[in-house]
């Protein structure tokens, strides 16, 4: 059963009414390593179980999506890289006032010990006075839920979580992926970030290379597909002689468009990964470039965007950073030595938060850094 407080409450989200394209960024950006020592940093969460995607209450908490953690309490279900078991240990937790607290458990989870890759709730956004959106994930082929039974179709799917306590499936994500598979190639869907807005909900599937929207009956529309790129002659082409993007968050920028992140695919090769500038109607064009495993990404109030990267060497190798990319171009490492970080969002005071060790369970936590 599905556990939420009576108090989750959500924020009202304020967009530019305007698709004007910004000015792009310089070429060649100049960049300043900071490094952790030239930020202060405290951990505000603790004890998180896979912290994802960060989201703000309109009382001004700090909301966390927790995946899960590694228990299994149900069957498995055979995909690609082992077995997807069901854990349901999914939660939600925030921050207000100083006291950390669970308002949601026993959301779907999975974990896969094959790979020790945990599966959950990712992403969060909140819309009005309580109406929480939030993608749980699944990281496979859409028909291999069925080895699940009834509960593989709590996966892959956009939910809706009111302030009472009530959930629902907004829409099957992954359903769309196994009917239409818009970016062609293997068929593959895993839910992770989202946008709330009036009327509907902008979800990317990383899985699919999509961004997808999500109207208020449900129906689900393709907005945009993002492009493999070739992975240059080395030592890892061949094997691999295409990077997918592997979209990941999604938001809605200073100038009124839609601004995408990918993760870039295997082998993960520094500087693949992308933002993204999405206007619907019209063919994604590349913002900003030069990144390694981008997970999430933040504007803050004064137009500054902030670029979270997971990692920094091939196949999720070498640590985390932040990257605040100023409205001028300018690119300034705010903090790095961060372990697989998956979510930041900013304040605006000018503080920033970060989830960090977002794969693995209990140790998770949400650090707050001021620049």
């Amino acid at each position: 059963m599905i556990r939420v407080a009576p108090h989750l409450a959500g924020l009202c989200l304020l967009a530019a009414c305007t698709t004007e394209a910004p000015s792009r960024p310089p070429a060649a950006p100049t960049e300043s390593k900071a490094g952790v020592s030239a930020a202060s940093t405290a951990v505000v969460m603790s004890g998180l179980d896979s912290p994802r995607g960060l989201a703000w209450g309109p009382e001004g908490a700090l909301y966390v999506a927790e995946a899960g953690n590694t228990s299994v309490t149900s069957q498995c279900a055979t995909v690609a890289r082992g077995q997807n078991c069901y854990s349901g240990t999914g939660a939600i937790t925030r921050l207000w006032r100083g006291k950390q607290e669970r308002v949601a458990s026993g959301l779907p989870s999975l974990y896969n010990a094959g790979v020790a890759d945990i599966i959950g709730p990712d992403h969060l956004s909140f819309l009005g006075r309580g109406n929480l959106a939030l993608t749980i994930g699944w990281g496979g082929a859409p028909a291999a839920r069925a080895g699940l039974g009834e509960l593989g179709r709590q996966f892959g799917a956009l939910y809706s979580i009111t302030p009472s306590g009530q959930w629902r499936i907004l829409a099957d994500v992954s359903a769309f992926e196994d009917a239409n598979n818009p970016a062609g190639g293997p068929v593959d869907s895993n839910p992770f970030g989202v946008l709330a807005e009036p009327g509907s909900h902008f979800v990317t599937d990383a899985g699919g290379n999509s961004l997808l929207q999500v109207g208020a009956n449900g129906e689900i529309s393709l907005v945009a597909v993002f492009p493999s790129t070739a992975v240059p002659a080395g030592p890892f082409n061949p094997p691999f002689a295409q990077s997918e993007a592997v979209p990941t968050s999604v938001s809605r920028g200073p100038d009124g468009a839609l601004y995408v992140s990918t993760l870039s695919g295997v082998p993960f090769l520094p500087g693949a990964a992308r933002i993204y500038r999405v206007v619907p109607g019209q063919a994604p064009q590349v913002y900003l470039s030069g990144f390694t495993m981008v997970t999430d990404h933040s504007w803050g109030a004064d137009g500054s965007l902030y670029v979270l990267q997971y990692a920094s060497l091939p196949f999720f190798g070498g640590v985390g950073s932040v990257i605040r990319v100023a409205p001028n171009g300018n690119r300034t490492t705010i903090v790095t030595g961060l372990s697989h970080a998956t979510g930041v969002l900013a304040a605006p005071d000018g503080a920033i938060y970060v989830s960090n060790n977002g794969n693995v369970a209990s140790i998770g936590e949400v650090l707050r850094i001021v620049p």
